[in-house]
């Protein structure tokens, strides 16, 4: 099917990519405006690939004619909420978007709007019999239900911003039900689940006639805050599905891992499409540069790195990121590709490459491939054909300045920007994914902010609908909520990553990387959102190196302590100094390893420090000696800000951590009961002061769990 995709919810100004999806390079497709609110007068262009901009707040259908029948989109759009940022651009970014001063937009400081902030929202689905017969309406009207009839549930849950002054009833929800389930059920000759839906529970239920629901039914929902009526903050869309059975994606299951199957209505699964695999919720990344990894010969890379997989499972990394494993133009990154459906040949062949993920998944790992999807090398036959001859047929598969020099971010000189707006660079890299999805566990996406939305909503429904479970991980920095919605699964932090290097330069104190993380929330990234926690990887100096031994042991605990998904970049376990360097394994720390070992091992035993457990502040005292200066290394004293102390808990367990990122160990009274052995060294860490208060006694990283009472 061709069809567009999801529903769009958008500002007034704010552009969004249209495209066919799946398409074929050869046909027609035209676009149209076939509905719009009274005064728009938006329009949308000639090409197949285009771009729409709403210019009043409503609803809007837009029509594709395409060869196999027409289509119909809808784009909810509602009063743009701020003023004087350039919202145009799609994916938009820091580094796409300028303001009036050609300096980036400040996305975290947008989304934070005084009193009002932006919303979160989640949708789930159930099925259900016997429900009430009272009509509220619905998105066109709706029909009344039957009494007793079986009809397919979702519910919204709003939640207002942290920052907010509003309450969850001060938000109202917008449901939408996808346009392509409607066109499916109209075809199947079924009631179409728009005419027969109604609203219920004060706007937070829509409901549907299950005689309405076709193969699979969709709905999205955003929560609106209303500042003084004019004004609204609207949250990321959410989704969830009721399916027949037997028809959805093989791996579909709920928040537990179980398959959602309803108890009532066999017949029937339900599940929520933005949650990451379930699998996420315990997941520990280890990168691998591929080309420095293993010392190894031309073409036996891939066997190298093989070998060493048991030594990464035995230090409990869980899944294997792999840095781009394609030919490329010879430079040592990899990223710059010449051919994106074979290996290189200084890596190995494809067989080496199989037999390497077939590994990874016997040592029970599984594996990430990294996918470029916004550029090629110049040294790509498209380009050596393209550049500088305007006849040739690739021309327009490229981006092209005014200079006739391909289109770069950064001064990069090797890379050309692919143009996506072409039918036959979209064809190419949907070929590409179709190559490489089947062979491993999730994509990490390379410059995902400067591809557009509507590429990435393909990719992901592409993958999604062969294996729920598939991951995908965007790298997109700064980090962008709207990258939730029906794209990525799990967000690079680079937002903790640049605090937990401020905090082991002294430049802020060790209390502000929970800022950092309360920042996910407060610029309204849903709570089902996850993110990779890192403080290095293949393009940053290593952390000691810049901050010293002492604070790279509290970051390292940092990332395995605090909500997200730990990555450890190869090398960072045994102190590793060079960033791209091979790794000098025959001079391995071990010590830095045993504690890796041990970290990870206390986020596997105890869930509360993972991506579910909740975070919260905790009072806590520093004993120190002469506190005038910061760092205070001499002495042998701690300054209160080298440590920061929090509580982790989820419905289970309940947990104290503190981190020490100072050179001294550091004494610190919490204002918490708990225990007094330390669960990451199974020693007692509870030490008594002259005055007969209990304090922590804490190197680098103590967890202690919280006395019950």
């Amino acid at each position: 099917m061709y069809h567009p995709g999801p529903p769009r919810f958008l500002a007034t100004g704010e552009q969004t990519e249209l495209a066919p999806r799946d398409p074929n390079p050869d046909a027609t497709y035209v676009w149209r405006v076939a509905d719009a609110p009274p005064g728009s007068e938006a329009t949308v262009g000639d090409d197949a690939v285009t771009a729409f901009t709403p210019d009043v707040p409503g609803r809007y259908l837009l029509g594709l004619d395409a060869p196999d029948g027409d289509h119909l989109l809808t784009v909810r759009a509602f009063p743009a909420s701020y003023e004087g940022v350039d919202v145009a651009g799609g994916s938009g970014t820091a580094i796409r978007d300028r303001d009036a001063d050609d300096a980036p937009v400040d996305y975290a400081a947008r989304e934070r709007h005084e009193g009002v902030g932006r919303p979160r929202v989640r949708v789930d689905a159930s099925v259900a019999f016997g429900g009430d017969a009272e009509s509220t309406g619905g998105e066109t009207g709706g029909e009344e239900a039957r009494s007793g009839a079986g009809e397919a549930v979702f519910t919204a849950t709003p939640t207002p911003n942290p920052e907010s002054a509003f309450d969850a009833d001060d938000l109202s929800v917008t449901f939408v039900v996808d346009d392509r389930d409607v066109e499916t059920a109209v075809a199947d000759g079924r009631t179409s689940p728009r005419d027969a839906l109604r609203v219920s529970d004060g706007g937070r239920e829509l409901r549907v006639p299950l005689d309405a629901v076709p193969d699979r039914l969709r709905v999205h929902a955003v929560a609106v805050a209303w500042d003084s009526g004019e004004d609204p903050r609207v949250s990321v869309a959410d989704a969830a599905a009721v399916e027949r059975a037997g028809d959805g994606p093989p791996g579909a299951t709920d928040a537990g891992g179980e398959a959602m199957l309803t108890p009532d209505a066999p017949d029937f699964e339900t599940l929520r499409l933005n949650d990451p695999p379930a699998w996420t919720r315990s997941a520990s990344v280890y990168e691998v540069f591929v080309r420095t990894f293993a010392d190894a010969d031309e073409g036996a890379a891939f066997d190298a790195i093989a070998e060493r997989i048991p030594r990464i499972a035995e230090l409990g990394a869980d899944t294997l990121w792999l840095t781009p494993v394609l030919g490329h133009d010879g430079k040592p990154h990899g990223y710059n590709i010449v051919d994106f459906f074979d290996t290189a040949d200084d890596l190995g062949e494809r067989e080496d490459f199989e037999a390497l993920v077939e590994t990874a998944h016997d040592h029970g790992m599984r594996v990430l491939f990294d996918f470029v999807a916004n550029h090629t090398a110049r040294d790509h036959e498209w380009f050596r054909d393209a550049y500088q001859n305007p006849e040739s047929p690739y021309r327009d598969r490229y981006e092209w300045q005014e200079s006739g020099e391909p289109g770069t971010y950064f001064d990069w000189e090797l890379i050309a920007n692919l143009n996506h707006a072409n039918l036959d660079v979209r064809r190419f890299l949907l070929d590409v994914i179709d190559e490489w999805a089947p062979l491993v566990d999730g994509f990490r996406c390379d410059m995902a902010w400067a591809v557009p939305d509507s590429f990435w909503r393909e990719l992901r429904d592409r993958v999604k609908d062969i294996d729920r479970e598939f991951l995908l991980m965007d790298e997109t920095i700064p980090y962008i909520p709207g990258f939730h919605e029906g794209m990525f699964d799990v967000h690079f932090d680079a937002t903790l990553y640049f605090q937990l290097r401020q905090v082991g330069r002294g430049a802020e104190p060790a209390s502000s990387v929970l800022d950092a993380v309360d920042q996910r929330a407060e610029i309204g990234f849903p709570d089902h959102a996850e993110f990779l926690q890192y403080i290095e990887n293949h393009d940053e100096t290593r952390y000691r190196v810049e901050c010293g031994d002492a604070a790279a042991a509290a970051a390292g605990a940092a990332i395995m302590t605090l909500p997200g998904v730990p990555m450890v970049y190869a090398g960072q376990e045994i102190g590793q100094r060079g960033r791209r360097d091979a790794i000098a394994w025959d001079h391995a720390r071990e010590e830095v390893r045993d504690r890796y070992e041990r970290l990870l091992a206390t986020r596997r035993d105890h869930p509360a420090l993972g991506p579910e457990g909740d975070v919260s502040r905790v009072g806590y005292h520093v004993a120190s000696g002469d506190l005038s200066e910061r760092p205070i290394v001499a002495s042998g004293d701690v300054h209160p800000d080298d440590v920061v102390a929090f509580r982790r808990h989820d419905g289970d367990e309940d947990l104290i951590v503190v981190l020490n990122f100072a050179p001294a160990d550091a004494s610190v009274a919490i204002d918490v009961a708990h225990g007094e052995r330390d669960l990451v060294t199974g020693e007692r860490c509870v030490v008594e002061d002259g005055e007969g208060t209990e304090r922590v006694r804490v190197d680098d990283v103590a967890v202690v769990p919280v006395a019950e009472e």
